[in-house]
């Protein structure tokens, strides 16, 4: 979990490989409506994210128990407490943490993402980092980073 550009969908794919599970990218769960939303600039509303978190908490249902990796900016304690509704004690947080100033010149430099840069603000101000995660430091190589979280999950 993390904010847009942190990184989310390339350590989960790696982490999902080194851990022998299936990855799902939550953005491809986004309706439709809400990409253009995105794309256009305007910020989600906690309505616009409801039924996308209860597709991405009845994905995560189905992998239970053989595991899965999820890449989803879980932004707000609420989002994550619906994501992870009737599977608390099978799922472990990973927050990807990076400063503004990094993430911002990562988003602009890549051109494959309907999220513009200039929405990261509005991420940051939504942004309530977790209690109950691993915290990695986006700072660091994408080895490093599946290195330190598999040595830390439960």
């Amino acid at each position: 979990m993390g904010v847009s550009g942190c990184g989310k969908t390339l350590i989960g794919k790696m982490l999902s490989k080194a851990l022998s599970v299936p990855f799902f990218d939550a953005d491809e769960f986004h309706s439709e409506e809400n990409k253009t939303k995105m794309s256009s600039g305007i910020p989600l509303s906690d309505e616009d994210r409801q039924p996308w978190l209860e597709k991405l908490n009845k994905e995560a249902r189905k992998h239970t128990f053989q595991g899965c990796v999820i890449a989803c900016s879980a932004l707000k304690e609420k989002y994550r407490r619906l994501l992870i509704k009737g599977i608390e004690p099978n799922v472990q947080w990973v927050y990807l943490k990076g400063d503004y100033d990094t993430i911002y010149s990562r988003m602009n430099a890549r051109s494959d993402h309907y999220m513009p840069a200039e929405m990261l603000q509005s991420q940051f101000d939504d942004l309530e980092e977790p209690g109950n995660a691993i915290n990695i430091n986006v700072s660091l190589a994408p080895e490093q980073i599946i290195k330190d979280i598999k040595q830390r999950l439960k």
